[in-house]
């Protein structure tokens, strides 16, 4: 930043403030802030004596002061400046961010995902249930119950004969 060099002006009426507030924060960067405008203005007092004399304005206190609160402003300044820069880089990696996630949004594919999940359903649908197992185990230990008898009964034939004679 370039270093403003003070000026010495003549004093501004009684009416008007010394020193203009600052702006107000926004944290959009719009422009940079204006440079403060800094007027010195010595006080008035209300019943000035006749024989005091006005200090001249160029008194070297007065430059000395005005040179050091420009320094203070420019200091302030420039830590805004940082400030906003850092702020500015976060906005950008955040906003960065977001696109990442909505690209990343962008490219799924819902359609298949659903297409999966039907076919799981299917074959999970597909697989018997309590009263399917069930009705195989009853049918299952009927018949080995009704072979065995006719085996005992009637035999193999060419192995054995029957085991149960009448």
């Amino acid at each position: 930043m370039a270093k403003i060099e003070p000026t010495v002006t003549t004093p501004a009426p009684a009416e008007t403030p010394a020193v203009t507030p600052p702006p107000a924060f926004s944290p959009t960067p719009a422009a940079p802030p204006p440079a403060p405008a800094v007027a010195v203005a010595p006080a008035a007092p209300a019943a000035a004596p006749a024989t005091s004399q006005a200090t001249p304005a160029s008194d070297p206190r007065k430059l000395d002061q005005l040179s050091r609160i420009e320094e203070k402003s420019a200091r302030i300044e420039e830590k805004f400046a940082r400030y906003e820069a850092v702020l500015t880089r976060a906005e950008a990696s955040l906003e960065r961010s977001a696109h990442k996630v909505d690209a990343a949004a962008g490219t799924m594919d819902f359609a298949s995902i659903r297409g999966e999940i039907t076919a799981l359903r299917n074959r999970v649908d597909a697989t018997p249930r309590a009263g399917t197992l069930f009705m195989t185990a009853i049918v299952t230990s009927v018949l080995t119950v009704i072979l065995t008898i006719l085996v005992l009964k009637f035999g193999v034939p060419g192995l054995f004969g029957g085991l149960l004679s009448r």
